[in-house]
């Protein structure tokens, strides 16, 4: 969440700087913010008068005792009395109020970095880069449907998960599975040079969740496990962010860097009729994600670093590739600057998204307590947080069947991931 800080140093500063984002309410939050950080601070203030004040007259009581002036003594203790009395009020009103003021805080968006385009929405994002395969290039063979292509090789059936799993699930059999599985393993091993690979649990708690801006303005979009009050991850930053959540790192041992290979949960809320056939939009889908954690002055570097290998991974794979600049108006609520990389996928005659590289600055950190001393000694700093799809598995999966069909019905097997294929080129 934002530094409240700078909401009374650089009050004009930072809604001029959300006002990018285009939602004419978050000036009035912000004011709001504002408003309440001040009253909070006035009943600590208060507060903490009436506690030197009672903390002064208790030394007096004790002395006129001494003294045998009784009286007098017990004449302090009433008014120390009536003084705590108030002095608990405003300390339970200044918890309310800094209660009420965090809450607030929870869904005020992150400031936009200054180098994030403006726009409205999706329709505004200009693309940076393209290469790979011309699109127009694709043939007839490639203009097939990834969930036809699929059903015809035996390897995608969708019948059958939707008798186990309802609407917007996929069941992979065959090589579809293997093909799947290998997409996973070729994420990994890209960056196993320089990041540790993490198998984090895929339940975890409601503060876990809060740590990376899900909860609570995402909450319709998650599933929940009501029982247990635990939440399915969306993606696996949300467990990688919280590893070092209330922890104190060591400056000389940033940047951190971590992967991992999960399964994500979404219930997609809205996207009836919209992407959802095959495998471009699913309640559960594989995904390798890479993190990091750095300092400020590190982050800049860092998320050009995951942005190189994320486009690296995709571009070897032989696919048509664009990057695209997400504008202030469709940037996440964490969210200081962001890129995504998108595949074409010829049958379904669109772009998908199979990656999203984005920059938190402290946002994320400040609500999870992530902080690091300096190696110089002084105080504790909030890290930076970084992170980036290296790999969506299904959306990459369509665009390979798609892509790399030929003209008898077959599809070839991109070189990178045959090592992994168990001798299988050819899928067909």
């Amino acid at each position: 969440m934002l530094d409240v800080r700078t909401l009374r140093t650089d009050l004009d500063g930072v809604t001029a700087a959300l006002a990018r984002r285009g939602d004419e309410s978050l000036d009035a939050d912000v004011v709001k913010a504002a408003a309440m950080d001040a009253e909070m601070r006035r009943l600590a203030a208060e507060r903490d008068q009436l506690r030197g004040r009672v903390n002064t007259l208790s030394k007096e009581v004790g002395a006129l005792f001494r003294e045998g002036r009784r009286d007098e003594a017990e004449g302090l203790q009433a008014e120390s009395r009536s003084l705590g009395d108030r002095e608990k009020e405003l300390d339970a009103q200044a918890d309310a109020v800094a209660a009420e003021l965090r809450s607030l805080l929870l869904v005020i968006p992150n400031v936009p970095h200054p180098e994030a385009p403006d726009g409205a929405g999706d329709a505004d994002n200009p693309v940076l880069q393209c290469g790979g395969p011309d699109p127009a290039g694709y043939g007839a063979a490639q203009r097939v449907p990834h969930w036809d292509i699929g059903a015809d090789l035996g390897i995608l059936d969708t019948e059958r998960a939707t008798k186990l799993s309802g609407a917007m699930f996929s069941l992979l059999r065959g090589a579809g599975a293997t093909l799947s599985r290998a997409l996973t393993q070729y994420g990994l091993d890209r960056n196993a040079d320089a990041f540790v690979e993490i198998r984090p649990p895929s339940l975890v708690t409601s503060e876990t969740l809060t740590a990376t801006g899900q909860l609570p303005k995402f909450a319709d979009d998650a599933y929940h496990l009501e029982r247990d009050d635990l939440w399915a991850i969306p993606t696996g930053e949300v467990p990688l962010t919280s590893m070092h959540r209330d922890e104190v790192l060591a400056e000389s041992d940033l940047p951190l860097r971590y992967m991992t290979a999960t399964p994500c949960y979404r219930r997609e809320a809205g996207s009836a009729g919209r992407d959802t056939r095959g495998m471009l939009r699913s309640h559960e889908f594989d995904k390798v994600e890479i993190l990091a954690f750095s300092t400020p002055e590190q982050a800049p570097a860092m998320f050009e670093e995951l942005l190189n290998r994320a486009l690296d991974g995709i571009r070897d794979l032989g696919l048509s590739w664009r990057t695209v600049d997400i504008c202030v108006g469709d940037l996440g609520q964490s969210h200081h600057r962001s890129i995504d990389i998108e595949v074409f996928a010829p049958g379904a005659d669109a772009w998908l998204e199979v990656s999203s590289v984005s920059w938190f600055s402290d946002y994320q950190a400040r609500r999870a307590n992530i902080r690091y001393k300096g190696d110089g000694g002084g105080g504790t700093h909030l890290v930076h947080t970084l992170n980036g799809s290296a790999l969506a598995v299904p959306r990459v999966w369509a665009a390979i069947l798609e892509s790399n069909r030929n003209d008898d019905g077959t599809v070839n097997v991109p070189e990178p991931l045959r090592p992994y294929m168990r001798g299988i080129t050819r899928l067909g």
